[in-house]
């Protein structure tokens, strides 16, 4: 089976007074893939990302995991085994004072012996790009160097599948692309399924698959060339073509000779699609 996620029909809402933050959606996430989440904000990613390793399940409609349903509490161990979640806030998911100490955590909870707790945690840091920092406190780290060791975390716990819940979203740039880095290499070189839920369109045409969510259901599919070439359905959807002044360098990094002084939106949108061509 080559299906690691397969979200069907799901409907989701937070009080039966509420609408449907989750309206009907349907997606399917295989095997090795890096797929990109997309959405105007309150478009339901982030609530359906919390569907795939059972933090909610779907009040109608399935989320199954390697062929698990959500909702039979028998598998939640081995789903959440299976699927590892990394968050937005590094902060609130950082617990230990030291950083190879926070690394361990959930291994330490779970009772994982300390000869293969130690193996784990060398693998994961190095895994992350941040064994240099293994001995340091988290607090003096950068924001993107928090979010590897909270990815390092997860890594640790060996997850199939990597679930990123708008994980750059409070980094700056260089935090963010070194973030990219290292799900990129989790990919490519480990055979980690990725899901990123972002809104950076940047980070999207990296992916192999965009998903495009909007009230609630999915409603674009596509490699990134395909949705992005869409240029009025896109824009209708909310989704900003990244300004020139925080893509440019990207661009300029992925081989495009560029002039200086690309400012407007048109221009922007035309060197990204160049970029996927």
């Amino acid at each position: 089976m080559n299906e690691m996620i397969a979200a069907k029909d799901v409907h989701f809402r937070y009080t039966p007074e509420n609408p449907y933050a989750v309206d009907g959606a349907s997606m399917t996430i295989r095997k090795g893939e890096f797929v990109a989440v997309l959405g105007a904000n309150g478009c339901g990613k982030s609530t359906l990302a919390k569907h795939f390793n059972a933090i909610l399940l779907p009040e109608s409609g399935t989320v199954t995991v390697e062929g698990m349903d959500t909702r039979d509490e028998s598998h939640l161990y081995d789903i959440r085994q299976t699927v590892g979640m990394v968050f937005q806030n590094p902060d609130n998911q950082i617990v230990a004072t030291v950083v190879e100490e926070d690394v361990a955590f959930a291994l330490e909870n779970l009772g994982v012996p300390p000869a293969e707790i130690r193996a784990r945690i060398d693998e994961a840091m190095q895994m992350s790009g941040i064994y240099k920092h293994r001995e340091k406190a988290p607090h003096k780290l950068s924001g993107g160097q928090k979010q590897r060791v909270a990815i390092a975390g997860v890594i640790a716990m060996r997850p199939d599948c990597l679930v990123l819940d708008e994980a750059t979203a409070m980094l700056d740039p260089r935090g963010r692309e070194k973030v990219m880095e290292t799900i990129h290499h989790l990919n490519k070189d480990f055979g980690i399924t990725v899901v990123s839920i972002t809104h950076y369109m940047e980070e999207a045409a990296q992916a192999d698959r965009v998903l495009v969510m909007s009230e609630g259901h999915v409603v674009m599919e596509g490699t990134p060339k395909e949705v992005f070439s869409q240029t009025e359905k896109v824009r209708a959807l909310r989704l900003d073509v990244p300004q020139a002044a925080e893509l440019r360098d990207e661009l300029v990094k992925a081989g495009l000779d560029l002039p200086e002084g690309i400012i407007t939106e048109d221009e922007c949108a035309a060197a990204l699609y160049e970029l996927l061509k």
